[in-house]
């Protein structure tokens, strides 16, 4: 692998947050996913890692996009 696809995240990390900031719950797109919560939340603190910033503001109800979320799901 060069250094260009070394950085590229995974289509399933980017799946599952498309459809966390589309559901707006972790736990709906779970079930969309036919994945467990942890799974998809996993997945999400991954592709987080990848790009190095926070994509949801996360609380005990809500889940809303950051700046850099909304950036990326609108690209």
């Amino acid at each position: 692998m060069n250094k260009f696809t070394e950085r590229l995240p995974h289509l399933t990390l980017l799946l599952a947050f498309k459809t966390v900031a589309e559901q707006g719950s972790f736990t709906r797109a779970a079930n969309l996913l036919h994945l467990s919560q942890s799974a998809v939340s996993q997945q999400v603190v991954k592709l987080e890692e990848v790009l190095g910033v926070p994509l949801f503001v996360r609380s005990t109800r809500t889940v809303t996009l950051t700046k850099a979320g909304a950036a990326l799901l609108s690209d």
